[in-house]
């Protein structure tokens, strides 16, 4: 239901957590498909179609339609092969904070196990003939892209704002530091001095 109202108000692109099988897989795939072809339910007048504007858009949306699935777990990453091989599945997305907490390392995305798993993933991902992805918050990603990660996430926006409030902090207290130090000159300069 959550993906059709997605698809219902236009996002085009969906990234679908936690898929661990091709059956899993398949039920992502025809939530974005119309019927025969899925499980998508018809609204001729929503966004996605500009209300209704768009010729043939029942027939034709899911030609613009792209479903990303993500592997988070061991498990998961046993069955790239069959997941890889769903048709409609259009990239794999390895999340490697969840597939770290899966092999007995939660947190831990450096440690060399998880990273191995990670780099595993992704090569194996690219010989079944999809793109891969990640996203990384640490130096995997250099990694990630010579194993053959072709769109990898550079950013998560929540570290991107904590970095730039930080920033903002900073200068602030540098602003107030400087003020608070020409306070002191000014002071010091109308003194007994003059």
């Amino acid at each position: 239901m959550e993906i059709k109202r997605l698809l219902d108000v236009g996002a085009q692109s969906l990234l679908i957590p936690y898929v661990e099988n091709a059956e899993e897989a398949a039920r992502a795939v025809a939530a974005t498909r119309y019927a025969p072809a899925g499980m998508r339910g018809v609204a001729g007048l929503a966004r996605a179609s500009r209300f209704g504007s768009v010729t043939n858009y029942i027939p034709r949306a899911h030609e613009e339609i792209c479903v990303i699935v993500q592997v988070e777990s061991v498990q998961a990453v046993e069955q790239i092969e069959a997941i890889a091989a769903v048709e409609g599945v259009d990239g794999i997305f390895v999340g490697p904070a969840d597939l770290s907490a899966s092999m007995g390392y939660p947190g831990q995305l450096s440690h060399p196990e998880v990273r191995a798993k990670v780099v595993e993933a992704i090569r194996r991902i690219r010989a079944a003939g999809k793109p891969a992805s990640i996203v990384t918050a640490d130096d995997l990603l250099p990694e990630a892209i010579e194993a053959g990660a072709n769109f990898p996430a550079v950013g998560i926006d929540t570290l991107v704002l904590l970095k730039g409030l930080r920033e903002l902090r900073a200068l602030s207290v540098l602003r107030t530091r400087l003020t608070a130090a020409r306070d002191l000159q000014g002071r010091g300069q109308a003194g007994p001095h003059r």
